[in-house]
């Protein structure tokens, strides 16, 4: 693998708890890390308001985070909403369709999420984008899958003549072992940073007080979050 302190990484960042621990493992492996969030017209739309506190926040982790992170994007996409009927993106009930999937599904969310990434970070002169997909411990969305990730870093590269690298570190975690690295990485710090101010909430609530953070603790997202911190907790 090449020296990695030597490039810039561009991380896919809506304020969540993967979000926030890839920000982390981002900034202790590169030189440089910029962050990239979207209003694409998400009910949730209080995890870009959370962004600004974390990106504060991380900075007292440790000291050369603070010196690594740069640059902060926020991309205006409300026709991603305008073309979705989905529970994020409309007062609809959360619920289960007939395809298998949650309606929570946003179709083709992260392939432009990672296609406008790879457009700034050309622009920016970055290879390297960041983002959390997982496909272990998550709600069955195909945009997630190792094999998604995969066939559009390929797409990228030759759309764009440029040779990009996505990586996906939590792509093979479950939630529990998600707290475990930003554990590793950040310490308590940073484990009690993403419980107090990251938001998963599909809902968007945030009056609730919870062991692992703020939430509607029905929602799907709450769901993942909630038993992966039980786990977390248990194994010590």
């Amino acid at each position: 693998m090449s020296d990695l302190s030597a490039e810039t990484a561009l991380v896919l960042f809506s304020g969540g708890q993967d979000s926030t621990t890839c920000l982390a493992w981002a900034l202790s492996r590169f030189g440089r890390v910029e962050t990239l969030g979207f209003a694409y017209g998400q009910r949730h739309l209080i995890e870009l308001d959370c962004r600004d506190r974390l990106l504060e926040e991380i900075k007292t982790v440790r000291p050369d985070w603070a010196a690594k992170l740069g640059d902060g994007h926020t991309l205006e996409i409300p026709t991603l909403a305008a073309i979705s009927e989905t529970a994020l993106t409309r007062e609809v009930a959360i619920e289960m369709g007939q395809d298998g999937l949650p309606n929570t599904f946003v179709p083709g969310r992260n392939l432009i999420f990672l296609t406008f990434a790879a457009a700034l970070a050309h622009r920016r002169g970055m290879t390297h984008i960041v983002g959390g997909m997982c496909e272990t411990d998550y709600s069955g969305y195909p945009d997630c899958r190792d094999e998604t990730i995969r066939a559009l870093n390929a797409a990228l590269n030759l759309g764009m003549a440029r040779r990009f690298e996505l990586h996906t570190p939590l792509m093979w975690l479950d939630k529990a072992a998600t707290w475990r690295l930003a554990l590793e990485l950040g310490g308590p710090h940073l484990v009690d940073l993403i419980r107090e101010h990251s938001h998963t909430c599909y809902l968007g609530e945030r009056g609730a007080r919870h062991d692992w953070g703020f939430g509607c603790g029905e929602c799907p997202a709450c769901a993942l979050r909630a038993k992966g911190w039980r786990e977390y907790v248990a194994k010590g």
